[in-house]
C-alpha cells in the first residue's frame, strides 16, 4: 500500500542512467536528495552495484522509498535518512560519512528558491573537493522556456504553491559558484530536460 508509482520516473531512469553510468564511474558513496517514489534508488543501485546509494528526502516519502527497497532487496541501497532543505543544518545526517558524489532529480522547481539555495550550501560542507553533484530537471535558458511543454508545466507548479517553478540556469550557475562548484557539463535529455553536473573545487 505504501509502493507509490511515478510514470516519470520510468521514462527518464534510462538517459539519465546513461550519463551517471559515465559522471560516476569513479566515485564510491552517493547520496540521493529527494528519493521521492523511490524507484531512481532501485534502478540506479542495481545498475551502478560499485556505489552505495545512500535516499534521502522528507518523511512523507519514506514509507515509499522502504518499499521500494524492501522489495528490491539491494545491499548497496540504504534506507532513506530525512533531509529537509527547509532546516539550515540539514547537512548534519550526512557529514563524515565519506560522500563523494550526489545526486537530485525534480527537485529544485518543487522546492522554494531559499531551499535551494540551503541545498548548495550544505552540499559545500558535504563535498569534499572533487566530489560531484548531478541535478536533473527543466531549467530555463536567457530567462526563457525551452519549449512550450515547459511553459505548460511551470504554469502548472504556479498554481499550486506560488515558491514552485522552473529555475533559470543562469542563477543554477551563479548559486554553484558562490559555494565552490564548477560545472563539468549540462547534458541534453529528452523531454527537454537537462542533468547539471558540477565539481566542488
Amino acid at each position: 500500500m505504501n509502493k507509490q508509482f511515478s510514470t516519470a520516473c520510468e521514462r527518464n531512469r534510462e538517459p539519465i542512467l546513461e550519463t551517471l553510468n559515465e559522471v560516476f564511474a569513479d566515485r564510491k558513496h552517493v547520496l540521493e536528495i529527494g528519493s521521492g517514489t523511490g524507484q531512481h534508488a532501485v534502478f540506479f543501485g542495481a545498475a551502478l552495484p560499485q556505489l552505495i546509494w545512500q535516499t534521502g528526502d522528507l518523511p512523507q516519502s519514506h514509507p515509499s522509498i522502504l518499499a521500494w527497497l524492501q522489495e528490491a532487496e539491494l545491499t548497496n541501497v540504504l534506507p532513506p535518512i530525512v533531509l529537509d532543505m527547509s532546516k539550515a543544518a540539514w547537512e548534519t545526517e550526512v557529514l563524515d560519512t565519506g560522500i563523494d558524489a550526489v545526486f537530485t532529480a525534480n527537485t529544485c522547481h518543487i522546492m522554494a528558491w531559499s531551499e535551494v539555495e540551503r541545498m548548495f550550501a550544505g552540499l559545500a560542507r558535504v563535498l569534499h573537493s572533487g566530489g560531484k553533484l548531478c541535478v536533473y530537471g527543466p531549467f530555463n535558458y536567457d530567462g526563457q522556456f525551452t519549449s512550450a511543454g515547459n511553459a505548460q508545466f511551470d504554469a502548472s507548479l504556479r498554481a499550486q504553491a506560488a515558491h514552485m517553478g522552473i529555475r533559470d540556469i543562469e542563477a543554477m550557475q551563479k548559486l554553484a559558484a558562490q559555494h565552490g562548484f564548477v560545472m563539468l557539463a549540462d547534458h541534453a535529455l529528452p523531454a527537454n530536460n537537462r542533468l547539471l553536473v558540477w565539481q566542488r573545487s
